[in-house]
Protein backbone atom coordinates (compact mmCIF):
# COMPACT_ATOMS: atom_id res chain seq x y z
CA UNK A 1 0.00 0.00 0.00
CA UNK A 2 1.23 3.54 -0.75
CA UNK A 3 2.13 6.15 1.61
CA UNK A 4 -0.76 8.40 0.21
CA UNK A 5 -3.59 5.49 0.29
CA UNK A 6 -4.09 5.53 4.26
CA UNK A 7 -4.13 9.19 4.29
CA UNK A 8 -7.12 9.22 1.77
CA UNK A 9 -8.77 6.77 2.98
CA UNK A 10 -8.59 8.33 6.55
CA UNK A 11 -9.80 11.47 4.87
CA UNK A 12 -12.76 9.15 3.32
CA UNK A 13 -14.00 8.45 6.70
CA UNK A 14 -13.93 11.81 7.83
CA UNK A 15 -15.96 13.11 4.91
CA UNK A 16 -18.49 10.39 5.48
CA UNK A 17 -18.51 10.56 9.44
CA UNK A 18 -18.96 14.42 8.79
CA UNK A 19 -22.12 13.81 6.98
CA UNK A 20 -24.06 11.19 8.75
CA UNK A 21 -23.48 12.68 11.78
CA UNK A 22 -24.71 15.95 10.05
CA UNK A 23 -27.76 14.48 8.60
CA UNK A 24 -28.40 12.94 12.43
CA UNK A 25 -28.68 16.18 14.25
CA UNK A 26 -31.96 17.02 15.36
CA UNK A 27 -31.84 20.35 16.67
CA UNK A 28 -33.03 23.27 15.17
CA UNK A 29 -29.70 24.87 13.52
CA UNK A 30 -28.71 28.32 14.42
CA UNK A 31 -28.68 31.07 11.84
CA UNK A 32 -27.39 34.39 13.32
CA UNK A 33 -27.96 37.25 11.54
CA UNK A 34 -25.42 38.70 8.84
CA UNK A 35 -25.16 41.10 5.88
CA UNK A 36 -25.21 39.44 2.19
CA UNK A 37 -21.99 39.37 0.11
CA UNK A 38 -22.70 42.19 -2.23
CA UNK A 39 -22.60 44.63 0.30
CA UNK A 40 -18.85 43.92 0.67
CA UNK A 41 -17.21 47.17 -0.01
CA UNK A 42 -16.38 48.15 -3.36
CA UNK A 43 -13.28 50.33 -2.77
CA UNK A 44 -10.45 48.92 -1.03
CA UNK A 45 -6.96 50.78 -1.03
CA UNK A 46 -3.26 49.89 -0.66
CA UNK A 47 -0.56 52.16 0.78
CA UNK A 48 1.60 50.62 -1.47
CA UNK A 49 -0.87 50.71 -4.70
CA UNK A 50 -3.44 53.23 -3.96
CA UNK A 51 -7.40 52.47 -4.18
CA UNK A 52 -8.75 49.53 -6.13
CA UNK A 53 -12.22 49.88 -7.67
CA UNK A 54 -14.43 46.75 -7.65
CA UNK A 55 -17.35 45.91 -10.43
CA UNK A 56 -19.58 42.59 -9.62
CA UNK A 57 -19.10 39.56 -11.64
CA UNK A 58 -22.36 37.53 -12.48
CA UNK A 59 -21.88 33.64 -11.80
CA UNK A 60 -22.98 32.06 -14.77
CA UNK A 61 -26.01 29.16 -14.06
CA UNK A 62 -24.54 26.30 -14.44
CA UNK A 63 -21.95 27.67 -11.77
CA UNK A 64 -24.12 28.41 -9.18
CA UNK A 65 -26.14 24.79 -10.07
CA UNK A 66 -22.73 23.09 -9.10
CA UNK A 67 -22.48 25.27 -6.11
CA UNK A 68 -25.86 25.00 -4.48
CA UNK A 69 -27.48 27.17 -1.87
CA UNK A 70 -25.28 29.99 -0.67
CA UNK A 71 -24.86 33.37 -0.94
CA UNK A 72 -21.80 34.04 -3.49
CA UNK A 73 -19.66 36.94 -4.56
CA UNK A 74 -17.28 37.54 -7.41
CA UNK A 75 -16.02 41.09 -8.17
CA UNK A 76 -13.11 42.14 -9.66
CA UNK A 77 -11.20 44.95 -7.99
CA UNK A 78 -8.72 47.11 -10.31
CA UNK A 79 -6.22 49.97 -9.74
CA UNK A 80 -7.33 53.29 -10.29
CA UNK A 81 -3.70 54.61 -10.83
CA UNK A 82 -2.16 51.52 -13.23
CA UNK A 83 -5.44 49.65 -15.04
CA UNK A 84 -3.37 47.13 -15.99
CA UNK A 85 -3.52 45.65 -12.35
CA UNK A 86 -5.84 43.99 -11.43
CA UNK A 87 -7.73 40.89 -9.01
CA UNK A 88 -10.38 39.29 -8.30
CA UNK A 89 -12.15 37.82 -5.26
CA UNK A 90 -14.80 35.45 -4.46
CA UNK A 91 -16.38 34.24 -1.56
CA UNK A 92 -18.59 31.46 -0.79
CA UNK A 93 -21.20 31.71 2.26
CA UNK A 94 -23.04 28.64 3.15
CA UNK A 95 -26.00 28.84 5.47
CA UNK A 96 -25.86 25.77 6.02
CA UNK A 97 -23.92 22.09 5.18
CA UNK A 98 -26.26 19.77 6.68
CA UNK A 99 -28.29 18.97 3.55
CA UNK A 100 -25.04 17.92 1.57
CA UNK A 101 -24.30 21.71 0.33
CA UNK A 102 -20.80 21.54 1.44
CA UNK A 103 -18.05 24.07 0.33
CA UNK A 104 -16.23 22.77 -2.88
CA UNK A 105 -12.53 23.03 -2.83
CA UNK A 106 -10.80 25.33 -6.04
CA UNK A 107 -8.27 22.34 -6.63
CA UNK A 108 -11.44 20.45 -8.20
CA UNK A 109 -12.60 23.53 -10.48
CA UNK A 110 -9.52 24.58 -11.51
CA UNK A 111 -8.47 21.69 -13.95
CA UNK A 112 -11.94 21.96 -15.63
CA UNK A 113 -11.57 25.66 -16.12
CA UNK A 114 -7.99 24.90 -18.38
CA UNK A 115 -6.02 25.83 -15.53
CA UNK A 116 -3.35 23.44 -14.47
CA UNK A 117 -1.53 23.91 -10.58
CA UNK A 118 1.94 23.89 -11.45
CA UNK A 119 3.16 25.13 -7.89
CA UNK A 120 1.34 24.79 -4.51
CA UNK A 121 2.86 25.44 -0.95
CA UNK A 122 0.93 27.40 2.30
CA UNK A 123 1.43 30.91 4.02
CA UNK A 124 0.34 32.52 6.77
CA UNK A 125 -1.81 35.72 6.50
CA UNK A 126 -1.26 37.74 9.60
CA UNK A 127 -3.78 40.24 9.52
CA UNK A 128 -4.67 43.13 11.93
CA UNK A 129 -6.31 42.32 15.19
CA UNK A 130 -6.15 38.65 14.14
CA UNK A 131 -4.66 35.27 15.27
CA UNK A 132 -2.56 34.39 11.84
CA UNK A 133 -3.51 31.65 10.03
CA UNK A 134 -2.79 29.29 6.69
CA UNK A 135 -3.64 29.99 3.55
CA UNK A 136 -2.88 27.53 0.13
CA UNK A 137 -0.97 29.42 -2.56
CA UNK A 138 -1.11 28.61 -5.97
CA UNK A 139 0.13 29.07 -8.97
CA UNK A 140 -1.37 28.15 -11.99
CA UNK A 141 -1.21 27.93 -15.57
CA UNK A 142 -3.03 27.96 -18.76
CA UNK A 143 -0.51 28.25 -22.11
CA UNK A 144 1.60 31.11 -21.71
CA UNK A 145 -0.68 33.05 -18.97
CA UNK A 146 0.16 32.32 -15.31
CA UNK A 147 -1.84 32.80 -12.15
CA UNK A 148 -1.08 33.60 -8.18
CA UNK A 149 -3.91 32.14 -5.99
CA UNK A 150 -4.71 33.12 -2.44
CA UNK A 151 -7.45 30.91 -0.83
CA UNK A 152 -8.70 29.81 2.63
CA UNK A 153 -11.35 28.57 4.55
CA UNK A 154 -13.25 31.14 6.97
CA UNK A 155 -16.12 30.05 9.40
CA UNK A 156 -16.75 31.43 12.77
CA UNK A 157 -13.52 33.81 12.79
CA UNK A 158 -11.10 30.96 12.36
CA UNK A 159 -9.02 30.73 8.89
CA UNK A 160 -7.66 27.30 7.96
CA UNK A 161 -5.96 25.93 4.86
CA UNK A 162 -6.72 22.37 4.80
CA UNK A 163 -9.98 20.45 3.33
CA UNK A 164 -9.65 18.18 6.07
CA UNK A 165 -9.58 20.62 8.72
CA UNK A 166 -12.47 22.43 7.47
CA UNK A 167 -14.43 19.16 8.00
CA UNK A 168 -13.54 18.49 11.19
CA UNK A 169 -14.22 21.73 12.37
CA UNK A 170 -17.94 21.50 10.16
CA UNK A 171 -18.65 18.83 12.60
CA UNK A 172 -16.88 19.97 16.05
CA UNK A 173 -18.62 23.57 15.45
CA UNK A 174 -21.89 21.64 14.65
CA UNK A 175 -21.81 19.86 17.51
CA UNK A 176 -20.65 22.40 20.10
CA UNK A 177 -22.39 25.62 18.68
CA UNK A 178 -25.31 24.02 16.62
CA UNK A 179 -23.99 25.80 13.38
CA UNK A 180 -22.91 24.12 10.02
CA UNK A 181 -22.55 27.63 8.29
CA UNK A 182 -19.11 28.19 6.46
CA UNK A 183 -17.51 29.92 3.61
CA UNK A 184 -14.44 30.11 1.41
CA UNK A 185 -12.33 32.97 0.62
CA UNK A 186 -10.06 33.56 -2.72
CA UNK A 187 -8.17 35.92 -4.23
CA UNK A 188 -6.50 35.76 -7.40
CA UNK A 189 -4.26 38.62 -9.79
CA UNK A 190 -2.33 37.52 -12.83
CA UNK A 191 1.53 37.28 -12.76
CA UNK A 192 2.69 39.97 -15.52
CA UNK A 193 5.29 38.99 -17.46
CA UNK A 194 8.94 39.56 -16.67
CA UNK A 195 7.11 39.06 -12.95
CA UNK A 196 7.94 37.08 -10.55
CA UNK A 197 5.69 34.79 -8.38
CA UNK A 198 6.62 36.66 -5.59
CA UNK A 199 6.57 39.76 -6.79
CA UNK A 200 2.41 38.93 -7.22
CA UNK A 201 2.07 38.23 -3.53
CA UNK A 202 3.30 40.96 -2.28
CA UNK A 203 0.99 42.66 -4.18
CA UNK A 204 -2.22 40.56 -3.34
CA UNK A 205 -1.31 39.75 0.29
CA UNK A 206 -2.09 43.42 1.79
CA UNK A 207 -5.89 42.97 0.53
CA UNK A 208 -5.48 39.58 2.10
CA UNK A 209 -5.01 41.61 5.49
CA UNK A 210 -7.72 44.36 4.25
CA UNK A 211 -10.44 41.65 4.06
CA UNK A 212 -10.14 39.58 7.05
CA UNK A 213 -11.16 41.73 9.40
CA UNK A 214 -14.60 43.10 7.22
CA UNK A 215 -15.41 39.55 7.35
CA UNK A 216 -17.32 38.99 10.61
CA UNK A 217 -20.04 41.02 9.11
CA UNK A 218 -20.93 39.24 6.21
CA UNK A 219 -19.08 35.49 7.67
CA UNK A 220 -20.67 35.57 11.43
CA UNK A 221 -18.48 34.74 14.29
Amino acid sequence: MSGSTPRFIAAALLVAAAALLLQARTQSEVFPPRHPLREFPAQLESTQFGIWKGTDVALEQDVLDKLGPGDFLLRFYQNQENPQLYFDLFIAYFRSQRAGDTIHSPQNCLPGAGWIPVERSRITVAAPGHTPFPANRFIIAKGEARQLVLYWYWAHDRGVASDYWAKYYLVADSIRMDRSDGSLVRLKTPIYPGETADAAEQRLLPFANEIVPRLATYIPR
